[in-house]
């Protein structure tokens, strides 16, 4: 018998619950989960609250920083601020919009701890602009002295893409292994603002053509080795490359060949 201890549960995970005929159903978890962490703007928030414990939900606005760990922009006057403050265990419920029933749609909760960002940390500049450019509204108030970015390191997720589709996963399952994309990260902002300036017409075709989107002025909010973020006023829109990518050179190359796709398509 084997006597070898069992690791701790992933927060969220639901073993030994379907029953042993369920009918395993073949889909791309981790793919879905990843589109919907990146692409889903604004998410419910449940905190740990302070007083009692009870489980505090509230909205907010989301971004991902370049792996893929959410970013919150929140006031210390907010209660789940002041909940964070004292337990950062938190999770995050993003959700597709869509008509019919809404249990119809693909949704994600994802499972972690917050960590507040200083302003004087050096990851600060990198998640602002991020943030922003997702939610350029937020630059109103991004810059009172009650608002702070925070950071979920994130533990696990638990994917419902719909009836009998549910599964879950640890958080490296749907996160961006960042290692090696160096030369990425450091051209980023200056490759997301030369794409906007200069080539926005293949920005419109990656959004109309490649994902299917509605015609409009689409920009660019975010790259990661993994993929485009794409935004148009209130809709958000992910593309994910079919290889990594790590590189300047690389992800010229990358562009070029998904513009010639969509001119194509």
């Amino acid at each position: 018998m084997d006597q070898s201890p069992k690791a701790p549960a992933l927060p969220g995970v639901m073993p030994d619950r379907l029953p042993e005929r369920a009918p395993a159903v073949e889909f791309d978890a981790k793919s879905i989960a990843k589109t919907l962490l990146r692409a889903t703007r604004a998410g419910t928030l449940a905190t740990i609250d302070r007083n009692t414990g009870h489980p505090f939900a509230s909205l907010v606005n989301v971004a991902t920083d370049a792996d893929g760990s959410p970013l919150i922009l929140v006031s210390r006057l907010s209660t789940h601020t002041a909940n964070l403050e004292h337990d950062g265990r938190a999770s995050l419920l993003l959700v597709t919009n869509g008509r019919g029933d809404p249990l119809a749609h693909p949704r994600l909760t994802v499972l972690g701890t917050f960590a507040p960002i200083a302003r004087s940390a050096e990851a600060e500049p990198r998640i602002r602009r991020r943030f922003l450019a997702r939610h350029p509204k937020s630059e109103l108030y991004a810059g009172f002295a009650d608002f702070s970015f925070w950071r979920m390191h994130l533990v696990s997720a638990h994917l419902n893409a719909g009836f009998a589709r549910a599964v879950d996963l640890k958080g490296e399952d749907i996160t961006t292994d960042l290692s090696g994309a160096e030369g990425l990260l450091a051209a980023e902002a200056g490759a997301v603002a030369h794409m906007n300036d200069d080539h926005g017409d293949a920005i419109r075709l990656y959004a109309t053509k490649l994902l299917g989107a509605e015609e409009g002025s689409w920009r660019l909010t975010g790259l990661d080795p993994d993929g485009l973020d794409l935004a148009l006023g209130d809709a958000t829109l992910r593309l994910p490359f079919s290889e990594r990518v790590t590189s300047a050179e690389s992800l010229r190359k990358t562009v070029v060949a998904l513009a010639a796709t969509a001119r194509s398509a």
